[in-house]
């Protein structure tokens, strides 16, 4: 539409220039403000991707010392005929009673941080329960992601040597 609106006012008065017509939407799209605004989006969600990187090495540090400093506990079951799947399900589920701790802490402490926050929004609500729900199912996997390798570690541990060990 913009082109037939510059030939119109061509068409009343050549005199008249129209340099750069652009809409108004496009307008604020390229403006200043909005570039600020993008930039400081950008930068909050790198710094979230970094928070959510440091929390999954955490886990995975966390979990893959309490699997070292328990070797020989695994080992004396494995020595008593427990299987690879039992030990690994073991230290999963020790994992996921953590993970649903966090999780659900975090929630909690969120969601009291958000009604708090509420009267400094506008037309805005304070918290939405889809994301809340996405949040917590990204975190739980991540965290269950991150606890599987020292899992599946400990589920190879050679009884032998983890009593011999100490």
């Amino acid at each position: 539409m913009l082109p037939t609106l510059v030939s119109a006012v061509q068409s009343v008065n050549a005199g008249l220039g129209t340099a750069d017509p652009i809409g108004m939407e496009e307008r604020i799209r390229l403006g200043p403000t909005a570039y600020v605004h993008r930039s400081a989006a950008w930068l909050v969600g790198g710094f979230a991707a970094i928070a959510f990187l440091l929390s999954v090495t955490g886990v995975y540090g966390v979990i893959a010392y309490s699997v070292g400093q328990r070797t020989r506990e695994i080992g004396i079951r494995m020595a008593l005929d427990a299987g690879r799947g039992s030990v690994r399900k073991l230290v999963l589920r020790e994992a996921g009673w953590l993970a649903i701790l966090g999780v659900g802490l975090g929630l909690t402490c969120s969601v009291g941080a958000a009604t708090l926050m509420q009267k400094l929004l506008f037309a805005t609500p304070a918290w939405d329960v889809a994301t809340l729900a996405a949040v917590a199912a990204v975190l739980g996997a991540a965290a269950m992601l991150a606890s599987y390798i020292p899992a599946n570690r400990a589920a190879y541990v050679n009884p032998v040597e983890s009593l011999r060990a100490e």
